[in-house]
């Protein structure tokens, strides 16, 4: 086999090409690419830990664990409930340093939607206001007694247009509200109140005066059409 002399192979190394240079373009194209990669990987696992953290019943989003608020600070929370009734706004005043875990109880069931819709099935003129558990016995028991307690004097210390919700064991699907529309002696043996009514009092007092049969059941629907959490109004 033949020798390549040293200066043949110094002209074939003339010949050879350097390495191309990598244009500007080239390099903004790659670079947006690795952005916009960067980017959808991000949202990817936005999306999917938002996700664990809800579960889906009837299509609507609806949170696992109670205390959806409970890793905020307290002055992060929202303070203000408004209604919005099929008789006009119900603003309340929720009590969530005085009773936490109700109002944590009754923004959970903001989350979940309980609320939205909320049929008030039973309305007694001049004492409350009920919504929720269409089973629950608690108004029936005091049903036979709302006229002794309308006739009770004034000065009892549990006030009108109070937010309350039934004490004990109660079904954590339905959450169960009522809106006093006068004093209530026996509040605290049946009720715990979770806010007050600073706005709306009148149309609390609209809901009052529809029709109702024997069972004091609206003889047309009357009910909450959604609710709005507020920090300040």
């Amino acid at each position: 086999m033949a020798k390549i002399k040293p200066q043949a192979l110094l002209q074939q190394s003339k010949k050879k090409k350097g390495p191309r240079s990598i244009s500007v373009t080239t390099v903004v194209l790659y670079g947006a690419l690795v952005v916009l990669l960067v980017f959808f990987l991000l949202a990817s696992y936005r999306h999917f830990t938002q996700r664990s953290s809800f579960q889906t019943k009837d299509g609507l989003p609806i949170r696992k664990n109670l205390g959806a608020y409970g890793g905020s600070k307290k002055s992060d929370l929202p303070r203000y409930a408004i209604f919005n009734t099929s008789k006009g706004m119900i603003t309340a005043e929720l009590f969530k340093e005085g009773v936490p875990d109700v109002v944590n109880e009754f923004f959970d069931a903001c989350q979940m939607g309980q609320l939205k819709g909320m049929q008030f099935h039973r309305v007694i003129k001049n004492f409350v206001i009920q919504g929720g558990d269409f089973e629950n016995g608690i108004t029936e028991d005091w049903t036979s007694r709302g006229k002794h307690y309308n006739q009770l004097d004034t000065s009892v210390k549990h006030e009108a247009f109070m937010l309350c919700t039934s004490k004990g064991k109660r079904d954590k699907e339905v959450f169960e509200l009522y809106i006093t529309t006068a004093p209530i002696p026996d509040l605290n043996e049946k009720l715990n109140v979770f806010g007050r009514v600073i706005r709306g009092e009148d149309v609390a007092q609209e809901i009052e005066e529809v029709d109702t049969d024997e069972h004091y059941r609206p003889k047309s629907w009357i009910g909450i059409n959604d609710v709005t959490l507020e920090q300040k109004i």
